[in-house]
């Protein structure tokens, strides 16, 4: 368009409209795979934009209508009408029947509506787009110039930009060499999917690319072991068979070599069918690395899929499941197997099938299920001692001396009040189920339970090492290399976002530099980048320490904010317990006053747990807000991260109770006298006359059962199926009421089915809260023996739950290979060092143990615990009471003492109330028996470490036998080539042997015949001369 044709600002154009020409079929003259679609051409009219303001076309939109531009070449898909009668096996190919689907992308589309007149009408435009035709060869010199004008809203301006980059992605999928099938669209709006397929030359390409390990035909035996260990194995799995499940793999008595795919070596693979060489994870994996580096020019950027999935391209992607679970059709598929193997309750009691896991959802989902199973089995034998440790308790209650002092009316002991004006002075004896109780868990053998589940971690982190070795060999993953990762898309967004700051940065120099070389400014420098070939404009840019600066103060001062939330929490509820026992002893009901500790403990845990399961919502996703604001590069590097922040955060809220029992409750409280108050008005609170260990007890045992039934059980059942529920009635009311509905006609396919299932958000939930379990196991596991019971209880469910979940109700998640669990093995083995530490604490602080050794060793006439009780209890002169705390009104009379327990001098000494001689030599017995069983543990830990090998020795062997074996196999295949080459060689010398002798004979003959005329000419030149 010239410019003396523009019109002036605020005037509309008039433009001709183009009917829409329906799809046509694809001509021979493309390439031959083009053959077998429908064909969609693309619009080869260009998008002219029009000003919002004014209507105006801008310059560029001008030149590209004016310009020449040859075809663009068709978007191709495979149509499937909703109508047609086609067999797709329930929706697992494509609609022939023979082709695999094995990849859904999923988009939600809305029909536009555009603004269309005759062809010589003409239409007024405020704004909008507007589409020009090319000349074509058919274009009449007579007929007016044509145009295609559609008006947009700025809703469906998103939904054409949505479409255009679907169009130009999914073409460069096809020209990877994927195969695309599509719905047509038939609705005003809906749910639109993309099936995709992989053909053989497609996987074997990448499978080259990605270097995945395959069998080969070579083969070799697997030496089994003879003797007592073969005669023990076998015994072992006659007992064993009834726990087994039924999925077919029996016990290997050979192993086919495996090596990294190459198409150069095809004939050493055992390839019977091309079909079912690669199963389908294995090509599920293969078509989303594709997915994950084909580009889109259109979003400006360049990793895929993931880019189009957080823009709103996609709604979602995924791969298949393999049929239905529940299906009541006799063919069998992997997922029905698993579910009636595996996913069910009723199958609780068999064995894993590891390696059907693996195979379904790849290595990492496998991985994760291994190393559960290992840990549930070996919770059996820490759960056998503990139940030992507590009957032993429960036998040795009765000949426990120093509880039945506590409970002998006849020596009582008359104690100082619990709370200052409304309590009164009590007699010890009033506690005696107390003390009773505590002896089931605070007695010698839970001295030694502390040391086997210190021993139990380092016995459960090598076992994993060795399963997960023979794991990888089983799974060929010994040489697994790490896969290229590619950025993430918010990375990129803020790549993009300082590459555009720094451009516009450059611009602004450049046009500063262009005016003052114009001022003659500056020219020895410019003398000086000339010399040095010009500014690096090219380099690699990436994000530094100083972008990431802000990202990494705002991590730093929100988890301190939320550490200082979860201390509030703990607080408040120290808080509410001094109120409510205050306030309970000013009641004049007998039965309140004496349920005043039970009670007040009680509603503490409970609020305690209301709370922690309350934050820990609230903590994962803060911890994954403070991961996105530093903008992690690659996955894996915002995994770890998200890994570590949520497990503080988690971890600092689950113990953080029960830490303030264990260490700070009684401490700080002072004495009669002199107590210490919290807002000058509450008195901190003490621990029961028996000690805070049965206190700590209660609150680990209720903490512990309260998050694995609500938040592991209740929220994974019911959590998932309300959010399912939800989407449901959601998608029923945003769905139109169309007339022509003939999907309802169309049984659900196998995609509609999946979409409906709730997408996978990995497995980081489910290691986190076996990791949390784990700290209850080992932390404060001297407090409570039967936690390993528990856990192990929960772990049969869980097990069955999470099966379940992964087969029924979520999405199939993309097969991922990994070789170890990453970097929850170092929580682990962090979380099995610092139990230690923390067990020989509570031993020595919170526990009576150590207090009971120096009395029956030092200070105990008989060397036994008579008298021990009342050497635990100092002397209180009540005359020496402050003003306004001693009981108001009091049932005990002439009383002039009383008692509280500690370790400090009588009212009558020279250094009144201040700390004995008997606390400083308990302190400094706590304080070796840390530093003992701190050092002692870690050294047996450590030999236990080195005395159990990572690797197994038949896994070793195995792995040098086929390592050797593979190298004979490719050297006797070298062999062969020379051998082939040689024979060939010697073929070609005897076939050219005969032809060279006649070549020679011939040779020889002319040679013979030209001697011969040569002499006849001599003969004749001699007669002539005679002549």
């Amino acid at each position: 368009m010239s410019d003396h044709a523009r019109p002036a600002p605020g005037t509309p154009i008039i433009l001709s409209h183009r009917p829409y020409q329906k799809p046509r079929e694809a001509t021979s003259a493309g390439p031959k795979v083009f053959g077998k679609y429908l064909t969609i051409p693309q619009s080869n009219l260009p998008r002219v934009q029009f000003s919002f303001a004014s209507g105006i076309l801008d310059n560029a939109a001008s030149e590209s209508v004016s310009k020449e531009e040859p075809e663009s070449p068709p978007v191709i898909n495979n149509y499937f009408e909703d109508n047609e009668e086609v067999d797709t096996k329930k929706g697992l190919y494509f609609s022939e029947g023979k082709r695999k689907v094995d990849y859904v992308l999923v988009y939600q589309y809305r029909k536009l509506t555009s603004l269309s007149t005759s062809q010589c009408s003409g239409a007024s435009l405020r704004n909008g787009t507007v589409t020009m035709p090319h000349r074509s060869k058919d274009h009449k010199p007579g007929c007016q110039p044509e145009v295609v004008l559609e008006v947009y809203s700025p809703q469906e301006s998103v939904e054409e930009e949505g479409r255009a980059r679907r169009e130009e992605f999914e073409k460069h999928l096809m020209e990877s060499g994927l195969e695309i099938e599509k719905d047509k669209e038939t609705k005003s709006q809906g749910t639109g999917y993309v099936r995709i397929h992989a053909p053989w030359h497609v996987l074997s390409r990448e499978a080259e690319f990605l270097k995945i390990k395959v069998q080969t035909k070579k083969a070799f035996e697997i030496k089994q072991e003879g003797g007592i260990t073969a005669k023990m194995n076998s015994i072992w799995q006659k007992i064993t068979k009834p726990l087994q499940p039924k999925v077919g793999l029996l016990i290997q008595t050979s192993k086919h070599l495996s090596h990294p795919f190459t198409r150069d070596k095809i004939h050493l693979y055992n390839i019977t069918n091309k079909e079912t060489f690669f199963d389908n994870s294995t090509r599920s994996r293969i078509v989303y690395e594709i997915l994950k580096r084909t580009s889109c020019t259109r979003a400006r950027y360049n990793m895929g899929i993931t880019a189009l999935l957080a823009n709103g391209v996609y709604d979602s992607a995924y791969p298949l499941h393999d049929g239905d679970y529940e299906d009541t059709d006799p063919e069998e598929n992997e997922r029905k197997l698993l579910y009636q193997e595996w996913a069910r309750y009723g199958v609780f009691y068999k064995y894993q099938p590891i390696d059907l896991i693996r195979k379904y959802f790849g290595e990492k989902i496998g991985l994760y299920f291994a190393w559960l199973g290992l840990y549930t089995q070996l919770l059996m034998p820490a759960s056998l001692v503990g139940i030992i440790v507590f009957f032993y308790g429960c036998v040795t209650i009765d000949h426990d001396i120093p509880s039945s002092e506590m409970c002998d009316e006849q020596n009582n002991f008359t104690m100082c009040p619990l709370c200052d004006k409304s309590c009164d002075y009590w007699y010890l004896s009033t506690a005696c189920a107390t003390a009773r109780a505590s002896h089931l868990f605070d007695n010698p053998a839970t001295v030694f339970f502390s040391i086997f589940m210190a021993l139990w971690a380092t016995l459960f982190l090598e076992s994993w090492k060795r399963r997960q070795m023979r794991l990888c060999y089983q799974w060929d993953l010994t040489g697994l290399e790490e896969e290229e990762e590619y950025p993430r898309p918010e990375y990129e967004s803020k790549l993009l976002q300082k590459k555009l700051l720094k451009e516009k940065k450059e611009l602004n120099q450049q046009k500063k530099e262009q005016d003052d070389l114009a001022k003659g400014k500056n020219k020895w420098k410019d003398k000086v980048l000339s010399a040095m070939g010009g500014r690096n404009l090219a380099e690699n840019e990436k994000l530094t320490w100083t972008d990431r600066v802000p990202g990494y103060m705002g991590n730093f001062v929100s988890i301190l904010f939320m550490i200082g939330l979860t201390f509030s929490a703990v607080f408040g509820v120290i808080i509410y317990r001094i109120s409510i026992a205050a306030a309970m002893a000013m009641s004049t009901n007998e039965g309140t006053k004496s349920n005043i500790r039970v009670t007040v403990t009680a509603t503490a845990v409970i609020i305690n747990l209301l709370a922690i399961l309350i934050l820990d919502e609230i903590y994962g996703a803060v911890a994954e807000w403070l991961t996105k604001i530093e903008v992690p590069k690659t996955e894996k590097i915002f995994e770890e991260r998200l890994i570590l922040k949520s497990f503080l955060l988690k971890f600092v809220n689950s113990y953080a109770p029960i830490f303030y029992v264990a260490f700070f409750k009684g401490r700080f409280a002072g004495r009669p006298g002199r107590y210490v108050y919290v807002f000058e008005d509450y008195r901190m609170e003490e621990c029961a006359p028996g000690g805070c260990l049965m206190e700590l007890c209660i609150q680990l045992s209720i903490i512990m059962l309260g998050k694995q039934l609500i938040q592991n059980n209740l929220f994974e059942i019911g959590v998932p199926r309300m959010k399912k529920l939800f989407r449901k009635l959601k998608d029923e009311r945003a769905e139109p009421n169309e007339s022509n509905n003939s999907s309802a006609t169309r049984p659900p396919q196998q995609w509609d089915l999946d979409y409906n299932l709730e997408p996978f958000t990995g497995l980081t939930p489910e290691y986190m809260e076996m990791i949390v379990q784990f700290g209850f196991v080992t932390l404060f596991v001297a407090s409570f023996p039967l936690a390993p019971l528990f856990a192990l209880l929960n772990n049969i469910i869980e097990i069955r739950l999470d099966a379940k979940k992964f087969v029924a109700e979520l999405r199939r998640p993309d097969a991922v290979r990994a070789k170890d669990i990453g970097i929850w093995y170092n929580i682990l083995s962090g979380m099995g060092k610092v139990s230690i530490v923390i067990n020989a604490f509570v031993i020595a602080i919170t526990s009576d143990f150590i207090p009971r050794l120096v009395y029956q060793y030092m200070y105990s006439d008989d060397g036994s615990m008579h008298g021990f009780v009342n050497h635990t209890m100092s002397y209180f002169n009540i005359s020496e009471f402050l003003q306004g705390t001693q009981p108001q009104s009091s049932h005990f009379i002439n009383i002039k003492v009383c008692r509280y327990k500690d370790y400090r001098e009588p009212p009558w000494s020279d250094h009144a109330y201040d700390y004995s001689k008997q606390y400083w030599a308990i302190l400094a017995a706590r304080l070796t028996f840390v530093i003992v069983f701190q050092n002692l543990v870690m050294f047996l830990s450590e030999v236990l470490d080195w005395l159990i090998p990572d690797i197994p020795k038949d896994v070793s062997v195995r792995m040098k036998k086929e390592k050797t074996l593979l190298v004979d196999v490719f050297l006797k295949e070298e062999q062969e080539k020379v051998h082939l080459i040689e024979s060939f060689l010697v073929r070609d010398r005897q076939k050219h042997k005969p032809m060279k002798e006649v070549q020679r004979a011939q040779t020889a003959s002319f040679s013979q015949i030209t001697r011969s005329q040569r002499s006849s000419f001599t003969s004749c030149s001699s007669q002539h001369t005679d002549v």
